[in-house]
């Protein structure tokens, strides 16, 4: 039997990407996954099925959690059917990306609902149902820890998120709950698509020559690592943003891809020198 057997665990956005690939590895360990999405019935149709022929069970509840009355319901429906649970993954985002003085109220208001409220009042809700202690965890961004263009909004509530982590992990921990983040960088997902689409940014194919890792994270290799964070072998973990970003966020100007000769780093490595040795 799996840890994750028997296991209940609420994702909102669950019907695609991070969240989708998620629930399918949950359901592989035998888990049962509450696919929260808001609109599209089909794809989270969909996922349930792919999560029912992995040997998992599941239910899938439409719910806008920006509005709070939605995440009530949601939830509501998590403890009719189940009782307690086990994990709540605060997946579902949405902003918009425009430089900062086009910004209107209505921008700033759906980003701080979609992403900041969501968590909190959805924490709020799932704790008093995890009574054997539990995992939270919530999907952050590079944005919080880095400025690039048209990300101030989403960023800056993604940074509101990682602080509100490390304050639930403090005041959470008395119930045997961690709270963390993995913050994920160029993650090949219709997000990044959509980002990539904003008239004049960068073409994709130039931002990922500077990443160490010269390629985008997959949507699988996020959700391992909150699949990880949601494991018995993080118990010792909590109030943290664990970054997934190929080593994006660890680079700065002048960059290794923008050098030349002698100074660009060759694409195979130099044979290490030979090391003599003497015997006697």
């Amino acid at each position: 039997m799996s840890e994750f057997t028997d296991t209940v665990t609420v994702i909102t956005g669950a019907s695609r990407g991070i969240g989708r690939s998620l629930a399918l590895s949950l359901a592989a360990a035998g888990g049962t996954v509450v696919i929260n999405y808001k609109r599209n019935t089909e794809a989270a149709q969909k996922t349930l099925a792919e999560v029912e022929a992995l040997g998992g069970k599941g239910i899938t509840v439409a719910a806008d959690v920006e509005e709070p009355d939605d995440i009530d319901r949601l939830f509501d429906v998590v403890e009719s059917t189940y009782g307690t649970i086990d994990h709540f993954v605060s997946n579902a985002a949405a902003s918009s990306f425009k430089p900062i003085m086009e910004l209107k109220a209505h921008n700033l208001d759906r980003s701080y609902a979609m992403n900041v409220r969501a968590l909190v009042l959805g924490a709020q809700r799932a704790v008093p149902l995890m009574r054997n202690g539990g995992r939270i965890v919530t999907l952050s961004s590079y944005g919080s820890i880095r400025a690039y263009p048209s990300y101030a909004n989403l960023g800056s509530a993604k940074a509101a998120i990682e602080a509100w982590v490390r304050y639930m992990a403090v005041e959470f921990a008395q119930y045997g709950i961690n709270v963390n983040a993995v913050n994920g960088g160029i993650i090949e997902s219709d997000s990044s698509a959509y980002f990539y689409d904003v008239p004049g940014m960068p073409a994709l194919d130039d931002v990922l020559r500077l990443v160490p890792k010269r390629r985008m994270g997959s949507v699988k290799e996020m959700s391992d690592v909150v699949l990880f964070l949601l494991s018995e072998a993080s118990g010792y973990i909590t109030g943290q943003s664990i970054v997934v970003d190929g080593g994006l966020s660890t680079i700065a100007p002048p960059f290794h891809a923008d050098t030349a000769p002698p100074l660009r780093l060759p694409e195979v490595p130099p044979a290490a020198p030979t090391r003599r040795t003497t015997d006697g």
